[in-house]
């Protein structure tokens, strides 16, 4: 099971980190997976920036076996060697404010106040990306090791406003250090 790097033939895929349609004649990642439905494998496909984002280990070796010049290799391999050091990126999903006081933050265990921007969690478990949860924007070194999470967030949140992304910012600048001895969560 090779993934692969290719040009879309057809406009028709929609990428499975995002949900946005990938344009024909757009370079797009190839995830390969066996096929839960029947004998052999399928495809899952994705923009190249969500493939480094979200599934950075299948990304990386198809990006070893591209050998055509590729606009932002170097920022596409970077993000997804980020990825494969800190294990909890992939999780990131974008941001939001919450709706309410009731989520919990799968980091410091506190509740996220309503109206507080929080950053929302997928697994991927069985070729899907499950929703798992939120973090608070202040616990994101505490659960992620590190801070440098906003191209990611911005990526999966695209309608977040400047204000917040301002906001996002200067939270994650004033977040405490990680502490040691993290449970896998």
């Amino acid at each position: 099971m090779a993934h692969v790097i290719e040009t879309a033939p057809t406009g028709r895929a929609k990428c499975r980190g995002c949900g946005g349609k990938i344009a024909e004649a757009e370079l797009r990642f190839g995830e390969r997976l066996p096929n839960p439905f029947a004998d052999g494998e399928t495809t899952h496909w994705y923009h190249l920036d969500c493939g480094a984002f979200k599934r950075p280990e299948p990304f990386l070796e198809a990006l070893a076996a591209w050998e055509e010049p590729l606009n932002d290799r170097e920022r596409l391999e970077s993000e997804a060697q980020r990825g494969v050091a800190h294990r909890r990126l992939p999780r990131i999903d974008g941001a939001d404010r919450a709706p309410t006081g009731r989520a919990q933050c799968r980091s410091c265990r506190e509740p996220i106040a309503k109206g507080a921007l929080r950053i929302r969690l997928v697994f991927f478990e069985e070729g899907r990306f499950e929703p798992s949860g939120y973090v608070h924007v202040h616990c994101a070194r505490a659960y992620f090791e590190t801070t440098d999470v906003l191209p990611r967030v911005k990526r999966f949140a695209p309608g977040l406003g400047d204000e917040d992304v301002v906001e996002l910012q200067r939270e994650l600048e004033t977040s405490p250090p990680a502490a040691g001895g993290l449970p896998d969560s």
